[in-house]
């Protein structure tokens, strides 16, 4: 018996701002990705008071811009994922693609059409497109205007955006996703919810509000989705980072619970659910409002209620490892949401914490908790790829990493979890959101491309492009 069901989707999952490039072409407008400078210190750059998002050539490199010209080289990339056996595609819709400022009333054809091609170039070769509605990308208008997520206008912008789009592919495309990592707001909001220290993201209430519209415009989709095709399938998308007490102390058992709550599960209890969970006012009061300071529709909470989505995709990395007893404990340099150090763990290049059995226990937490399928929509590894003459890349580290992982999966699936698809991350390199690199790479095939932006854009085949195919070949039977 396989270890994985017959009708498993394996791919690759990319998002558009961080490889198309042509930022101003077929009537693109501005996104927020277009205005965040490269370099690893791009989120310290965007906290800074007196940040405006305005675009500083001269002090400041802007990668996104030029992505890895996927805009021009798609139909070759999507190739060569058909080489590799991709059964599904995820990628994202660029929301400034379709409507430039996010506030127009009619959409850009130009920005449809691109995409019409990029899906019939994945049906050509019998790829499964995945789409994610909206991934790091809104349209950067809607946060300079209105605030960003925080104004409730943005349900309205959203709505006629998912409207379009779900409209006019909901015959070739039966997967979507609402919002890419959704709960990484809590953390860094300035990528989900246009949030930065000058517009208010130091104030979680604003946080919170925004995560409520967003909630509200994500459950519209699923109800535009299934109102079009009722076998539609709309998912939500976590960034879920399993999470660990560092001892047996009961002070880090508690610690380690509401850390759950606050990252983990919050905003899937809403969205699988579809209404909030019994410990939301303990989370506000923490930051010194109410549930009633929010501002709700008269119809949201029912809205939430009737719209709930059909699966949970998540990304997942690294766990997270929490100490409130000692503050002399070594802190996780790397992980997105803290953390002590794991003295069980390795680090990746970047000290993300490496994890495999961390995701057979996300998985458990997630469907036992929801019991809606769940989607690996996101993992892998960002590493320094050092090419030779032949710019061939050897990497049986990442090989390593991602036949751990999923093997953890497989456990998962014979624990009785119900697995829809594995797309690992970055499947072709290109620029990383969390740092603005080329160098975190992530990909089966090596783009030719460096952090200032010198290169052919060659595509180059490394060594986990042929592991990966023959992992897919063989339904994970075939590890290597």
């Amino acid at each position: 018996m396989s270890k994985f069901p017959k009708n498993f989707m394996w791919g690759g999952a990319t998002a558009a701002n961080q490889l198309e490039g042509a930022y101003q072409e077929g009537g693109k407008g501005l996104s927020i990705a277009d205005v965040l400078p490269g370099g690893p210190d791009r989120f310290k750059l965007v906290d800074e008071p007196d940040f405006d998002w305005t675009i500083d050539e001269k002090h400041h490199t802007y990668p996104n811009h030029k992505g890895i010209d996927h805009y021009h080289r798609f139909k070759e990339d999507i190739a060569l994922f058909a080489e590799m056996g991709f059964k599904c595609y995820r990628f994202s819709i660029a929301w400034s693609r379709i409507f430039p400022n996010g506030d127009e009333k009619t959409p850009n054809e130009a920005g449809l059409k691109f995409y019409d091609q990029v899906i019939a170039t994945c049906q050509k070769y019998d790829i499964e497109p995945v789409i994610t509605i909206s991934h790091y990308e809104m349209p950067l208008n809607l946060v300079k205007k209105y605030g960003g997520w925080k104004n409730r206008q943005l349900i309205t912008f959203y709505e006629r955006f998912a409207r379009t789009v779900l409209t006019r592919y909901y015959k070739q495309v039966k997967y979507w996703m609402t919002f890419n990592e959704i709960n990484s707001a809590l953390t860094f909001p300035v990528m989900g919810q246009g949030l930065v220290a000058s517009n208010g993201a130091n104030d979680k209430q604003n946080i919170y509000q925004a995560w409520h519209n967003q909630f509200v415009a994500g459950a519209k989709a699923v109800k535009i989705g299934h109102e079009l095709d009722p076998n539609l399938q709309v998912g939500c998308m976590l960034l879920y980072a399993t999470t660990y007490s560092y001892d047996s102390n009961p002070v880090n058992q508690m610690a380690t619970l509401e850390q759950n709550q606050a990252f983990n599960h919050f905003c899937g209890d809403v969205q699988v659910r579809g209404e909030y969970p019994a410990y939301t006012e303990k989370l506000m009061n923490k930051y010194g409002f109410s549930f009633s300071d929010l501002e709700i529709g008269d119809d949201d909470l029912a809205i939430l209620k009737t719209n709930p989505v059909d699966y949970i995709g998540f990304s997942y990395y690294m766990s997270s490892t929490v100490d409130v007893a000692d503050s002399s404990l070594e802190q996780a340099s790397g992980n997105l949401i803290g953390g002590v150090k794991n003295p069980f763990l390795k680090t990746s290049d970047w000290g993300w914490q490496v994890d495999p059995i961390g995701l057979r226990i996300a998985l458990n937490e997630l469907y036992n908790r929801y019991q809606k399928p769940v989607f690996v929509v996101e993992n892998g590894l960002g590493a320094v790829d050092k090419p030779d003459k032949n710019f061939h890349v050897q990497d049986d580290y990442r090989i390593d990493y991602l036949r751990e992982h999923i093997e953890a999966m497989a456990g998962a699936v014979a624990d009785g979890v119900d697995l829809m698809g594995y797309t690992p991350w970055g499947c072709i390199d290109l620029v990383s959101a969390s740092t603005g690199q080329m160098s975190k790479r992530y990909g089966f095939i090596y783009v030719d491309l460096d952090d200032q932006g010198n290169g052919t854009l060659n595509r180059y085949k490394k060594a986990s492009f042929d592991w990966y195919k023959e992992v897919i070949a063989s339904n994970g039977e075939n590890l290597g």
